[in-house]
């Protein structure tokens, strides 16, 4: 569930290589396995929040004050065109800017291209494969196949769906759907206009990694200063620890607060060092409404908790943390809405005193949460000689919505793999700098 941009981003430049487990490629099919390294950027930008739902009934809503986005650049169109895409696996939809007037920079001009192709409404694509989106679809007025984004802060993106050419390196796919966007959403930033579009990635019809017919894709995001990988495709390495898989929840009823399309698995507990916090399991486990699903989202950066977990959660932090780290006593300041405990942290100090390990348990898998993943330190807020430091799990309920969200800052140092072909997530954790070395990365 990305934004448009980030303060943040962690960039992916397309890189060719054949391994022993990767097979090289043609360009008439996709490969077995493309890899790709990620490197990372700074933008000063903070998006705004978006709003999505899964029916009429629900409307969720989720803050994306994040800095940290995932990128893909690739090429689309004939002549193939350069874009960057926002990696997001709580999305179903990918989309471009598309130019309205030839002088316009940084988007996608569909008049340049000789593939591009426009879905009417009348087509089969239109009425059918589009069933998963979030907001359904419309006839315009040139009787074209019409979709809208919304966003949480009232703006929206609107567009047509096309079919193009999409391009990774030297491997083409032709008549990929996706959504040209050419009216709502604009920004005036440089750095935001680098970002071109949004790459959807769920387990819906349209995605990305549906339509590309990858059966699972991995990443591996390191430190912000760093490095890491993703993989489209199968892969088996000797270095990477045996992955612990987790499988999906899925039920087939509509229900009005659960996202079928997401990748959403069982919560089982939390335990912050040994201790496991005492909540039922009914917590952890979806309503009649759907409400209380959990979902893996890169588009998210940090991990966001339903109420009665999140306070049982932040009570025992803070307990075991007493003498260690100094709160900020402040209750008119919470953290992009969700986060309300913080810490001051004197200004200059290398390192963050030994913390308590935050540990998510899921049904087959556990993924470890420790150091300074579990604080963040925001950019500019400053108290005296301290700088302001946040616990880095939210309040779900303070963003008004009805789910656990997996955000990709504690997915840090950790493989993950989404298997859409066996409906389960694998997991393991690694040195993501040290993994991009071994697959042969130029970093």
């Amino acid at each position: 569930m990305a934004s448009l941009s980030s303060a943040l981003q962690l960039q992916i430049t397309v890189c060719l290589i054949c391994l022993h487990s990767i097979l090289c490629f043609s360009t008439t099919q996709f490969p077995r396995s493309i890899i790709l390294p990620l490197k990372t950027q700074k933008h000063p930008h903070i998006p705004p929040a978006r709003i999505f739902s899964t029916s009429s009934l629900a409307t969720y809503k989720l803050l994306f004050h994040h800095n940290v986005s995932l990128t893909v650049s690739l090429t689309i169109g004939s002549p193939p065109q350069s874009v960057t895409m926002v990696l997001d696996t709580g999305s179903e939809l990918s989309w471009l800017h598309c130019k309205k007037a030839p002088n316009l920079d940084s988007v996608f001009d569909p008049l340049a291209s000789t593939t591009y192709t426009k879905i009417p409404c009348s087509s089969s694509t239109c009425k059918t494969r589009t069933r998963d989106l979030t907001n359904p679809v419309s006839c315009d007025s040139n009787s074209l196949c019409h979709v809208i984004v919304s966003y949480a802060d009232a703006t929206s993106l609107e567009g047509n769906l096309a079919f193009e050419t999409f391009q990774i390196g030297s491997s083409i796919r032709p008549g990929t759907i996706f959504g040209c966007m050419d009216t709502g959403y604009s920004s005036t930033s440089e750095e935001d206009a680098k970002t071109t579009g949004l790459m959807g990635m769920n387990r819906g019809l349209l995605s990305f990694v549906n339509q590309m017919g990858f059966p699972k894709f991995s990443y591996c995001i390191s430190g912000l200063d760093s490095s890491g990988v993703l993989l489209l495709g199968n892969g088996s390495f000797s270095w990477l620890e045996p992955l612990s898989y987790t499988p999906l929840v899925q039920i087939s009823d509509p229900l009005p607060y659960f996202d079928r399309v997401a990748y959403s698995i069982q919560l089982d507990g939390i335990k912050v060092n040994n201790k496991v916090l005492s909540l039922p399991k009914s917590i952890f486990v979806p309503d009649h409404t759907g409400a209380g699903q959990t979902m893996v989202d890169s588009g998210t950066q940090f991990t966001f908790l339903l109420g009665p977990a999140y306070t049982a959660l932040r009570n025992e932090f803070l307990a075991q943390t007493r003498g260690v780290l100094r709160v900020l006593n402040d209750a008119n300041y919470v953290f992009q809405g969700a986060m309300d405990l913080c810490y001051l942290v004197e200004t200059g100090r290398v390192n963050l005193p030994v913390l308590p390990v935050v540990t998510m348990m899921f049904r087959g898998a556990e993924m470890s949460v420790s150091g300074e993943k579990l604080l963040y330190k925001v950019p500019g807020e400053v108290r005296g000689r301290d700088s302001v430091w946040c616990f880095s799990f939210g309040n779900s309920d303070l963003l008004g919505i009805e789910a656990f969200v997996i955000g990709h800052h504690h997915q840090q140092n950790f493989w993950v793999e989404y298997d859409l072909e066996k409906s389960r997530i694998g997991l393991a954790e690694v040195r993501c700098d040290l993994a991009s070395q071994k697959l042969g990365l130029n970093v």
